[in-house]
């Protein structure tokens, strides 16, 4: 993958933003190392789950030889973290925007990579939930579980400019698979 500087700044803040967010809102300390904590274990679960998800549209959208890069959407990143202290995170901290010649189907795969990725994050969590009984570990791996699980699930919407918008266009198949998929795990991830 190409990556320019101005992206990866975007990228980086993006996912600072994110892990403040829901960092505050998941606090069960407000001590500043309660905090600390927090947000350290939003980064590495939510923060991940959105970096690898905005990394797989990209990647796939070069296969398709199109340029893609991530732009930040800032004023949605201060709303994110303002909210959080209400105890809610609407997070939308940017996209990958593509430029070049896509089909529809194209269009679609790209679409779909992103969820697809917050699924396989979402049962690569499971693991560390099972196998470490207690601790940090293991309410990162149920936090990683539910989050991208939740992820997936939550961009499948299809309106606006949700990932379930395009692959719904694409392929009806496909979006009634994938939101079979999500909600499969999103259902699993509350009954462990």
């Amino acid at each position: 993958m190409r990556f320019s500087i101005i992206e990866l700044k975007h990228l980086a803040l993006a996912w600072i933003g994110i892990s403040i967010a829901f960092g505050i809102v998941i606090a069960e300390s407000t001590t500043f190392r309660g905090l600390l904590i927090s947000i350290v274990l939003a980064a590495v679960t939510v923060g991940i789950g959105f970096l690898l998800h905005e990394l797989s549209h990209k990647y796939v959208a070069q296969r398709y030889n199109c340029l893609a890069e991530f732009r930040a959407n800032f004023p949605m990143i201060l709303l994110a973290i303002g909210m959080s202290f209400l105890g809610v995170v609407f997070a939308a901290p940017g996209a990958v925007m593509i430029f070049g010649r896509i089909t529809k189907r194209q269009h679609g795969i790209v679409a779909l990579s992103g969820p697809l990725m917050n699924v396989l994050l979402a049962l690569a969590f499971i693991p560390l939930y099972i196998l470490v009984p207690s601790g940090i570990f293991h309410t990162a791996g149920l936090y990683g579980l539910r989050i991208n699980a939740f992820l997936a699930l939550f961009n499948m919407i299809p309106l606006w400019m949700f990932d379930g918008h395009t692959i719904y266009k694409w392929s009806k198949v496909a979006f009634v698979s994938a939101i079979l998929c999500a909600g499969i795990v999103t259902f699993i991830s509350y009954q462990i």
